[in-house]
């Protein structure tokens, strides 16, 4: 997408949930050379961003300073533009509202520079809505204004807003939507009770809205700032004022979600995760993708190969994975070898993921486990057909030795090991923010979904880690996850991904979130 001239996006991030962003952000930012964002924006979207660009953080935090002052940062857009790159201007919420994005838009006209304002999410909108706040309502508010609370040192506070307007405009069945206001919010409500707005107007603070941090804290005008003050409500935050604020004792619904208020961190290879941490999100938790496991060719393809030459001479392939599935395919397809190679030789698969991976190659299964690990599988081969047979098991190249071992305890003529991959731990730029948000035990639950998941979280986090509840996929990656230290809080007894999720869903359920519905 890059030419002698670039251009400028200012993307809308939304505001704070990463699937909120518009269909629009998320595909630019998938061809992004440079994305430039803010400390608001959630570090799950950059994964959306090619591996290759580069990332810039402006800071900006709630009104707070930035790691440029906004000349240079306009100053950065303009060079990088002009250098013929696409970027991606990741700005909290929405671009124009309340946050400096019309200043670099006039930066940018300036400078003769082309740009596209793509809109976002307001958490002026988002936050209430999931604190079950409508702005609007035939009864109780017909019309919305939004502030900001926060203003340059300089000018006198109190004049820097019409109170008194916005008083008789909510006495007036209003809504007074105020960002930016938690450092300043007594004040701001002192303000309106001067200007004559009731003591007794519903009101109602909402933190961190549409993520894990979500907090809300309802009252009056004349209550809400000790309230807020007492539970230690603190920016980012959204302020509501007016009737519409009361409507939040029978429509919080986003609490009501099993997983609401939970942070938990996914540790599934990226091009494994699947639904997986969708079905999650759609519970309500915060989902941290942190890939521990990575996958590469082996350290010589000489025994598979051999595999495949010979593959007609074996009763029996053993696929224990769906990637040992795509690795098998791949390397018949690049040796230029037909899938009729394998001959009459009988297909296994140890669960139903690697069984769906080998239908969706027109391979049929003709064994698979009830229970979906390797040491199950002798009985859905049978002893019968084990004994004297001879069997290929395309696998990772470092994996446990308990099935081969068995086949040749049942009487196995041959049992050959042919490693089609390797796996490793992948190089991430999360780690950091992984390993702090584990040092402050923010995070609810760690999901392993394989033994090499466990052990290279811990690897690449260290011991902060195992101050996190694990969940395990099964009990042979729950054996793994407490030999190392983990605290395993619960194992999936249907030895899949859909599987996993129930059981967290079920886990969080018995122990109904802290952050539930405030007064």
């Amino acid at each position: 997408m890059s030419s002698s001239t670039g251009k400028v996006y200012l993307v809308g991030a939304g505001p704070g949930a990463p699937e909120l962003i518009t269909v629009r952000g998320a595909r630019l930012l998938g061809v992004a050379d440079v994305v430039v964002y803010d400390s608001l924006v959630s570090p799950e979207l950059l994964r959306l961003a090619p591996t290759a660009a580069e990332l810039i953080h402006a800071g900006k935090r709630g009104g707070g300073d930035n790691n440029f002052d906004q000349s240079a940062l306009n100053q950065l857009l303009v060079d990088r533009a002009r250098a013929g790159k696409t970027v991606v201007r990741l700005k909290g919420g929405d671009p124009f509202i309340f946050g400096r994005g019309g200043e670099e838009a006039e930066a940018l006209a300036a400078a003769d520079v082309a740009f596209e304002i793509v809109p976002g999410v307001t958490s002026a909108i988002a936050a209430p809505a999931f604190a079950g706040i409508p702005l609007t309502h035939r009864d109780y508010g017909s019309f919305v204004t939004f502030v900001t609370g926060h203003e340059e040192p300089s000018r006198n506070p109190a004049e820097a807003v019409p109170w008194a307007e916005l008083a008789r405009a909510a006495n007036r069945r209003g809504t007074i939507v105020i960002l930016m206001a938690a450092a300043r919010l007594r004040a701001i409500l002192a303000y309106l009770m001067e200007a004559g707005l009731p003591a007794t107007t519903p009101a109602a603070i909402v933190h961190w809205g549409t993520t894990a941090a979500q907090r809300t804290v309802v009252g009056t005008i004349a209550t809400l700032a000790d309230t807020a003050e007492a539970q230690k409500i603190g920016s980012p935050a959204v302020t509501v004022i007016g009737e519409c604020a009361s409507l939040r004792t029978h429509l919080a619904w986003a609490e009501q979600l099993p997983l609401f208020g939970r942070r938990i961190v996914v540790t599934r290879a990226a091009d494994q995760s699947g639904g997986f941490p969708t079905r999650l999100r759609d519970y309500g938790a915060e989902v941290i993708e942190f890939p521990t496991i990575a996958f590469a060719p082996p350290t010589s393809y000489e025994a598979l190969d051999r595999a495949i030459d010979e593959a007609s001479r074996f009763d029996w392939i053993i696929f224990t994975s769906a990637r040992g599935v795509d690795a098998f395919i791949d390397r018949l397809r690049s040796r230029g070898v037909d899938l009729r190679a394998i001959g009459n030789a009988a297909i296994a698969a140890i669960g139903p993921a690697t069984s769906a991976r080998l239908r969706s190659y027109a391979l049929s299964v003709s064994a698979m486990p009830s229970e979906y690990r390797a040491e199950a599988i002798i009985d859905a081969l049978g002893r019968d057909r084990i004994a004297g047979a001879r069997i290929l098991i395309p696998r990772a190249e470092i994996a446990r030795e308990v099935l081969p071992e068995m086949l040749v305890a049942h009487g196995a003529r041959e049992v050959v090991i042919a490693p089609a991959y390797r796996t490793i731990v992948p190089a991430s730029s999360d780690t950091e923010r992984v390993g702090a948000l584990a040092s402050a035990r923010q995070i609810d639950l760690v999901a392993f979904t394989s033994s090499s998941t466990a052990s290279n979280f811990h690897r690449m986090i260290g011991d902060p880690s195992l101050s996190i509840p694990a969940a395990a996929i099964g009990p042979i990656t729950a054996d793994t996850a407490r030999k190392m230290g983990f605290e395993v809080v619960l194992t999936a007894s249907d030895y899949t991904t859909e599987g996993l999720v129930a059981a967290i869903v079920s886990h969080f359920s018995a122990t109904k979130a802290v952050a539930g519905p405030s007064n």
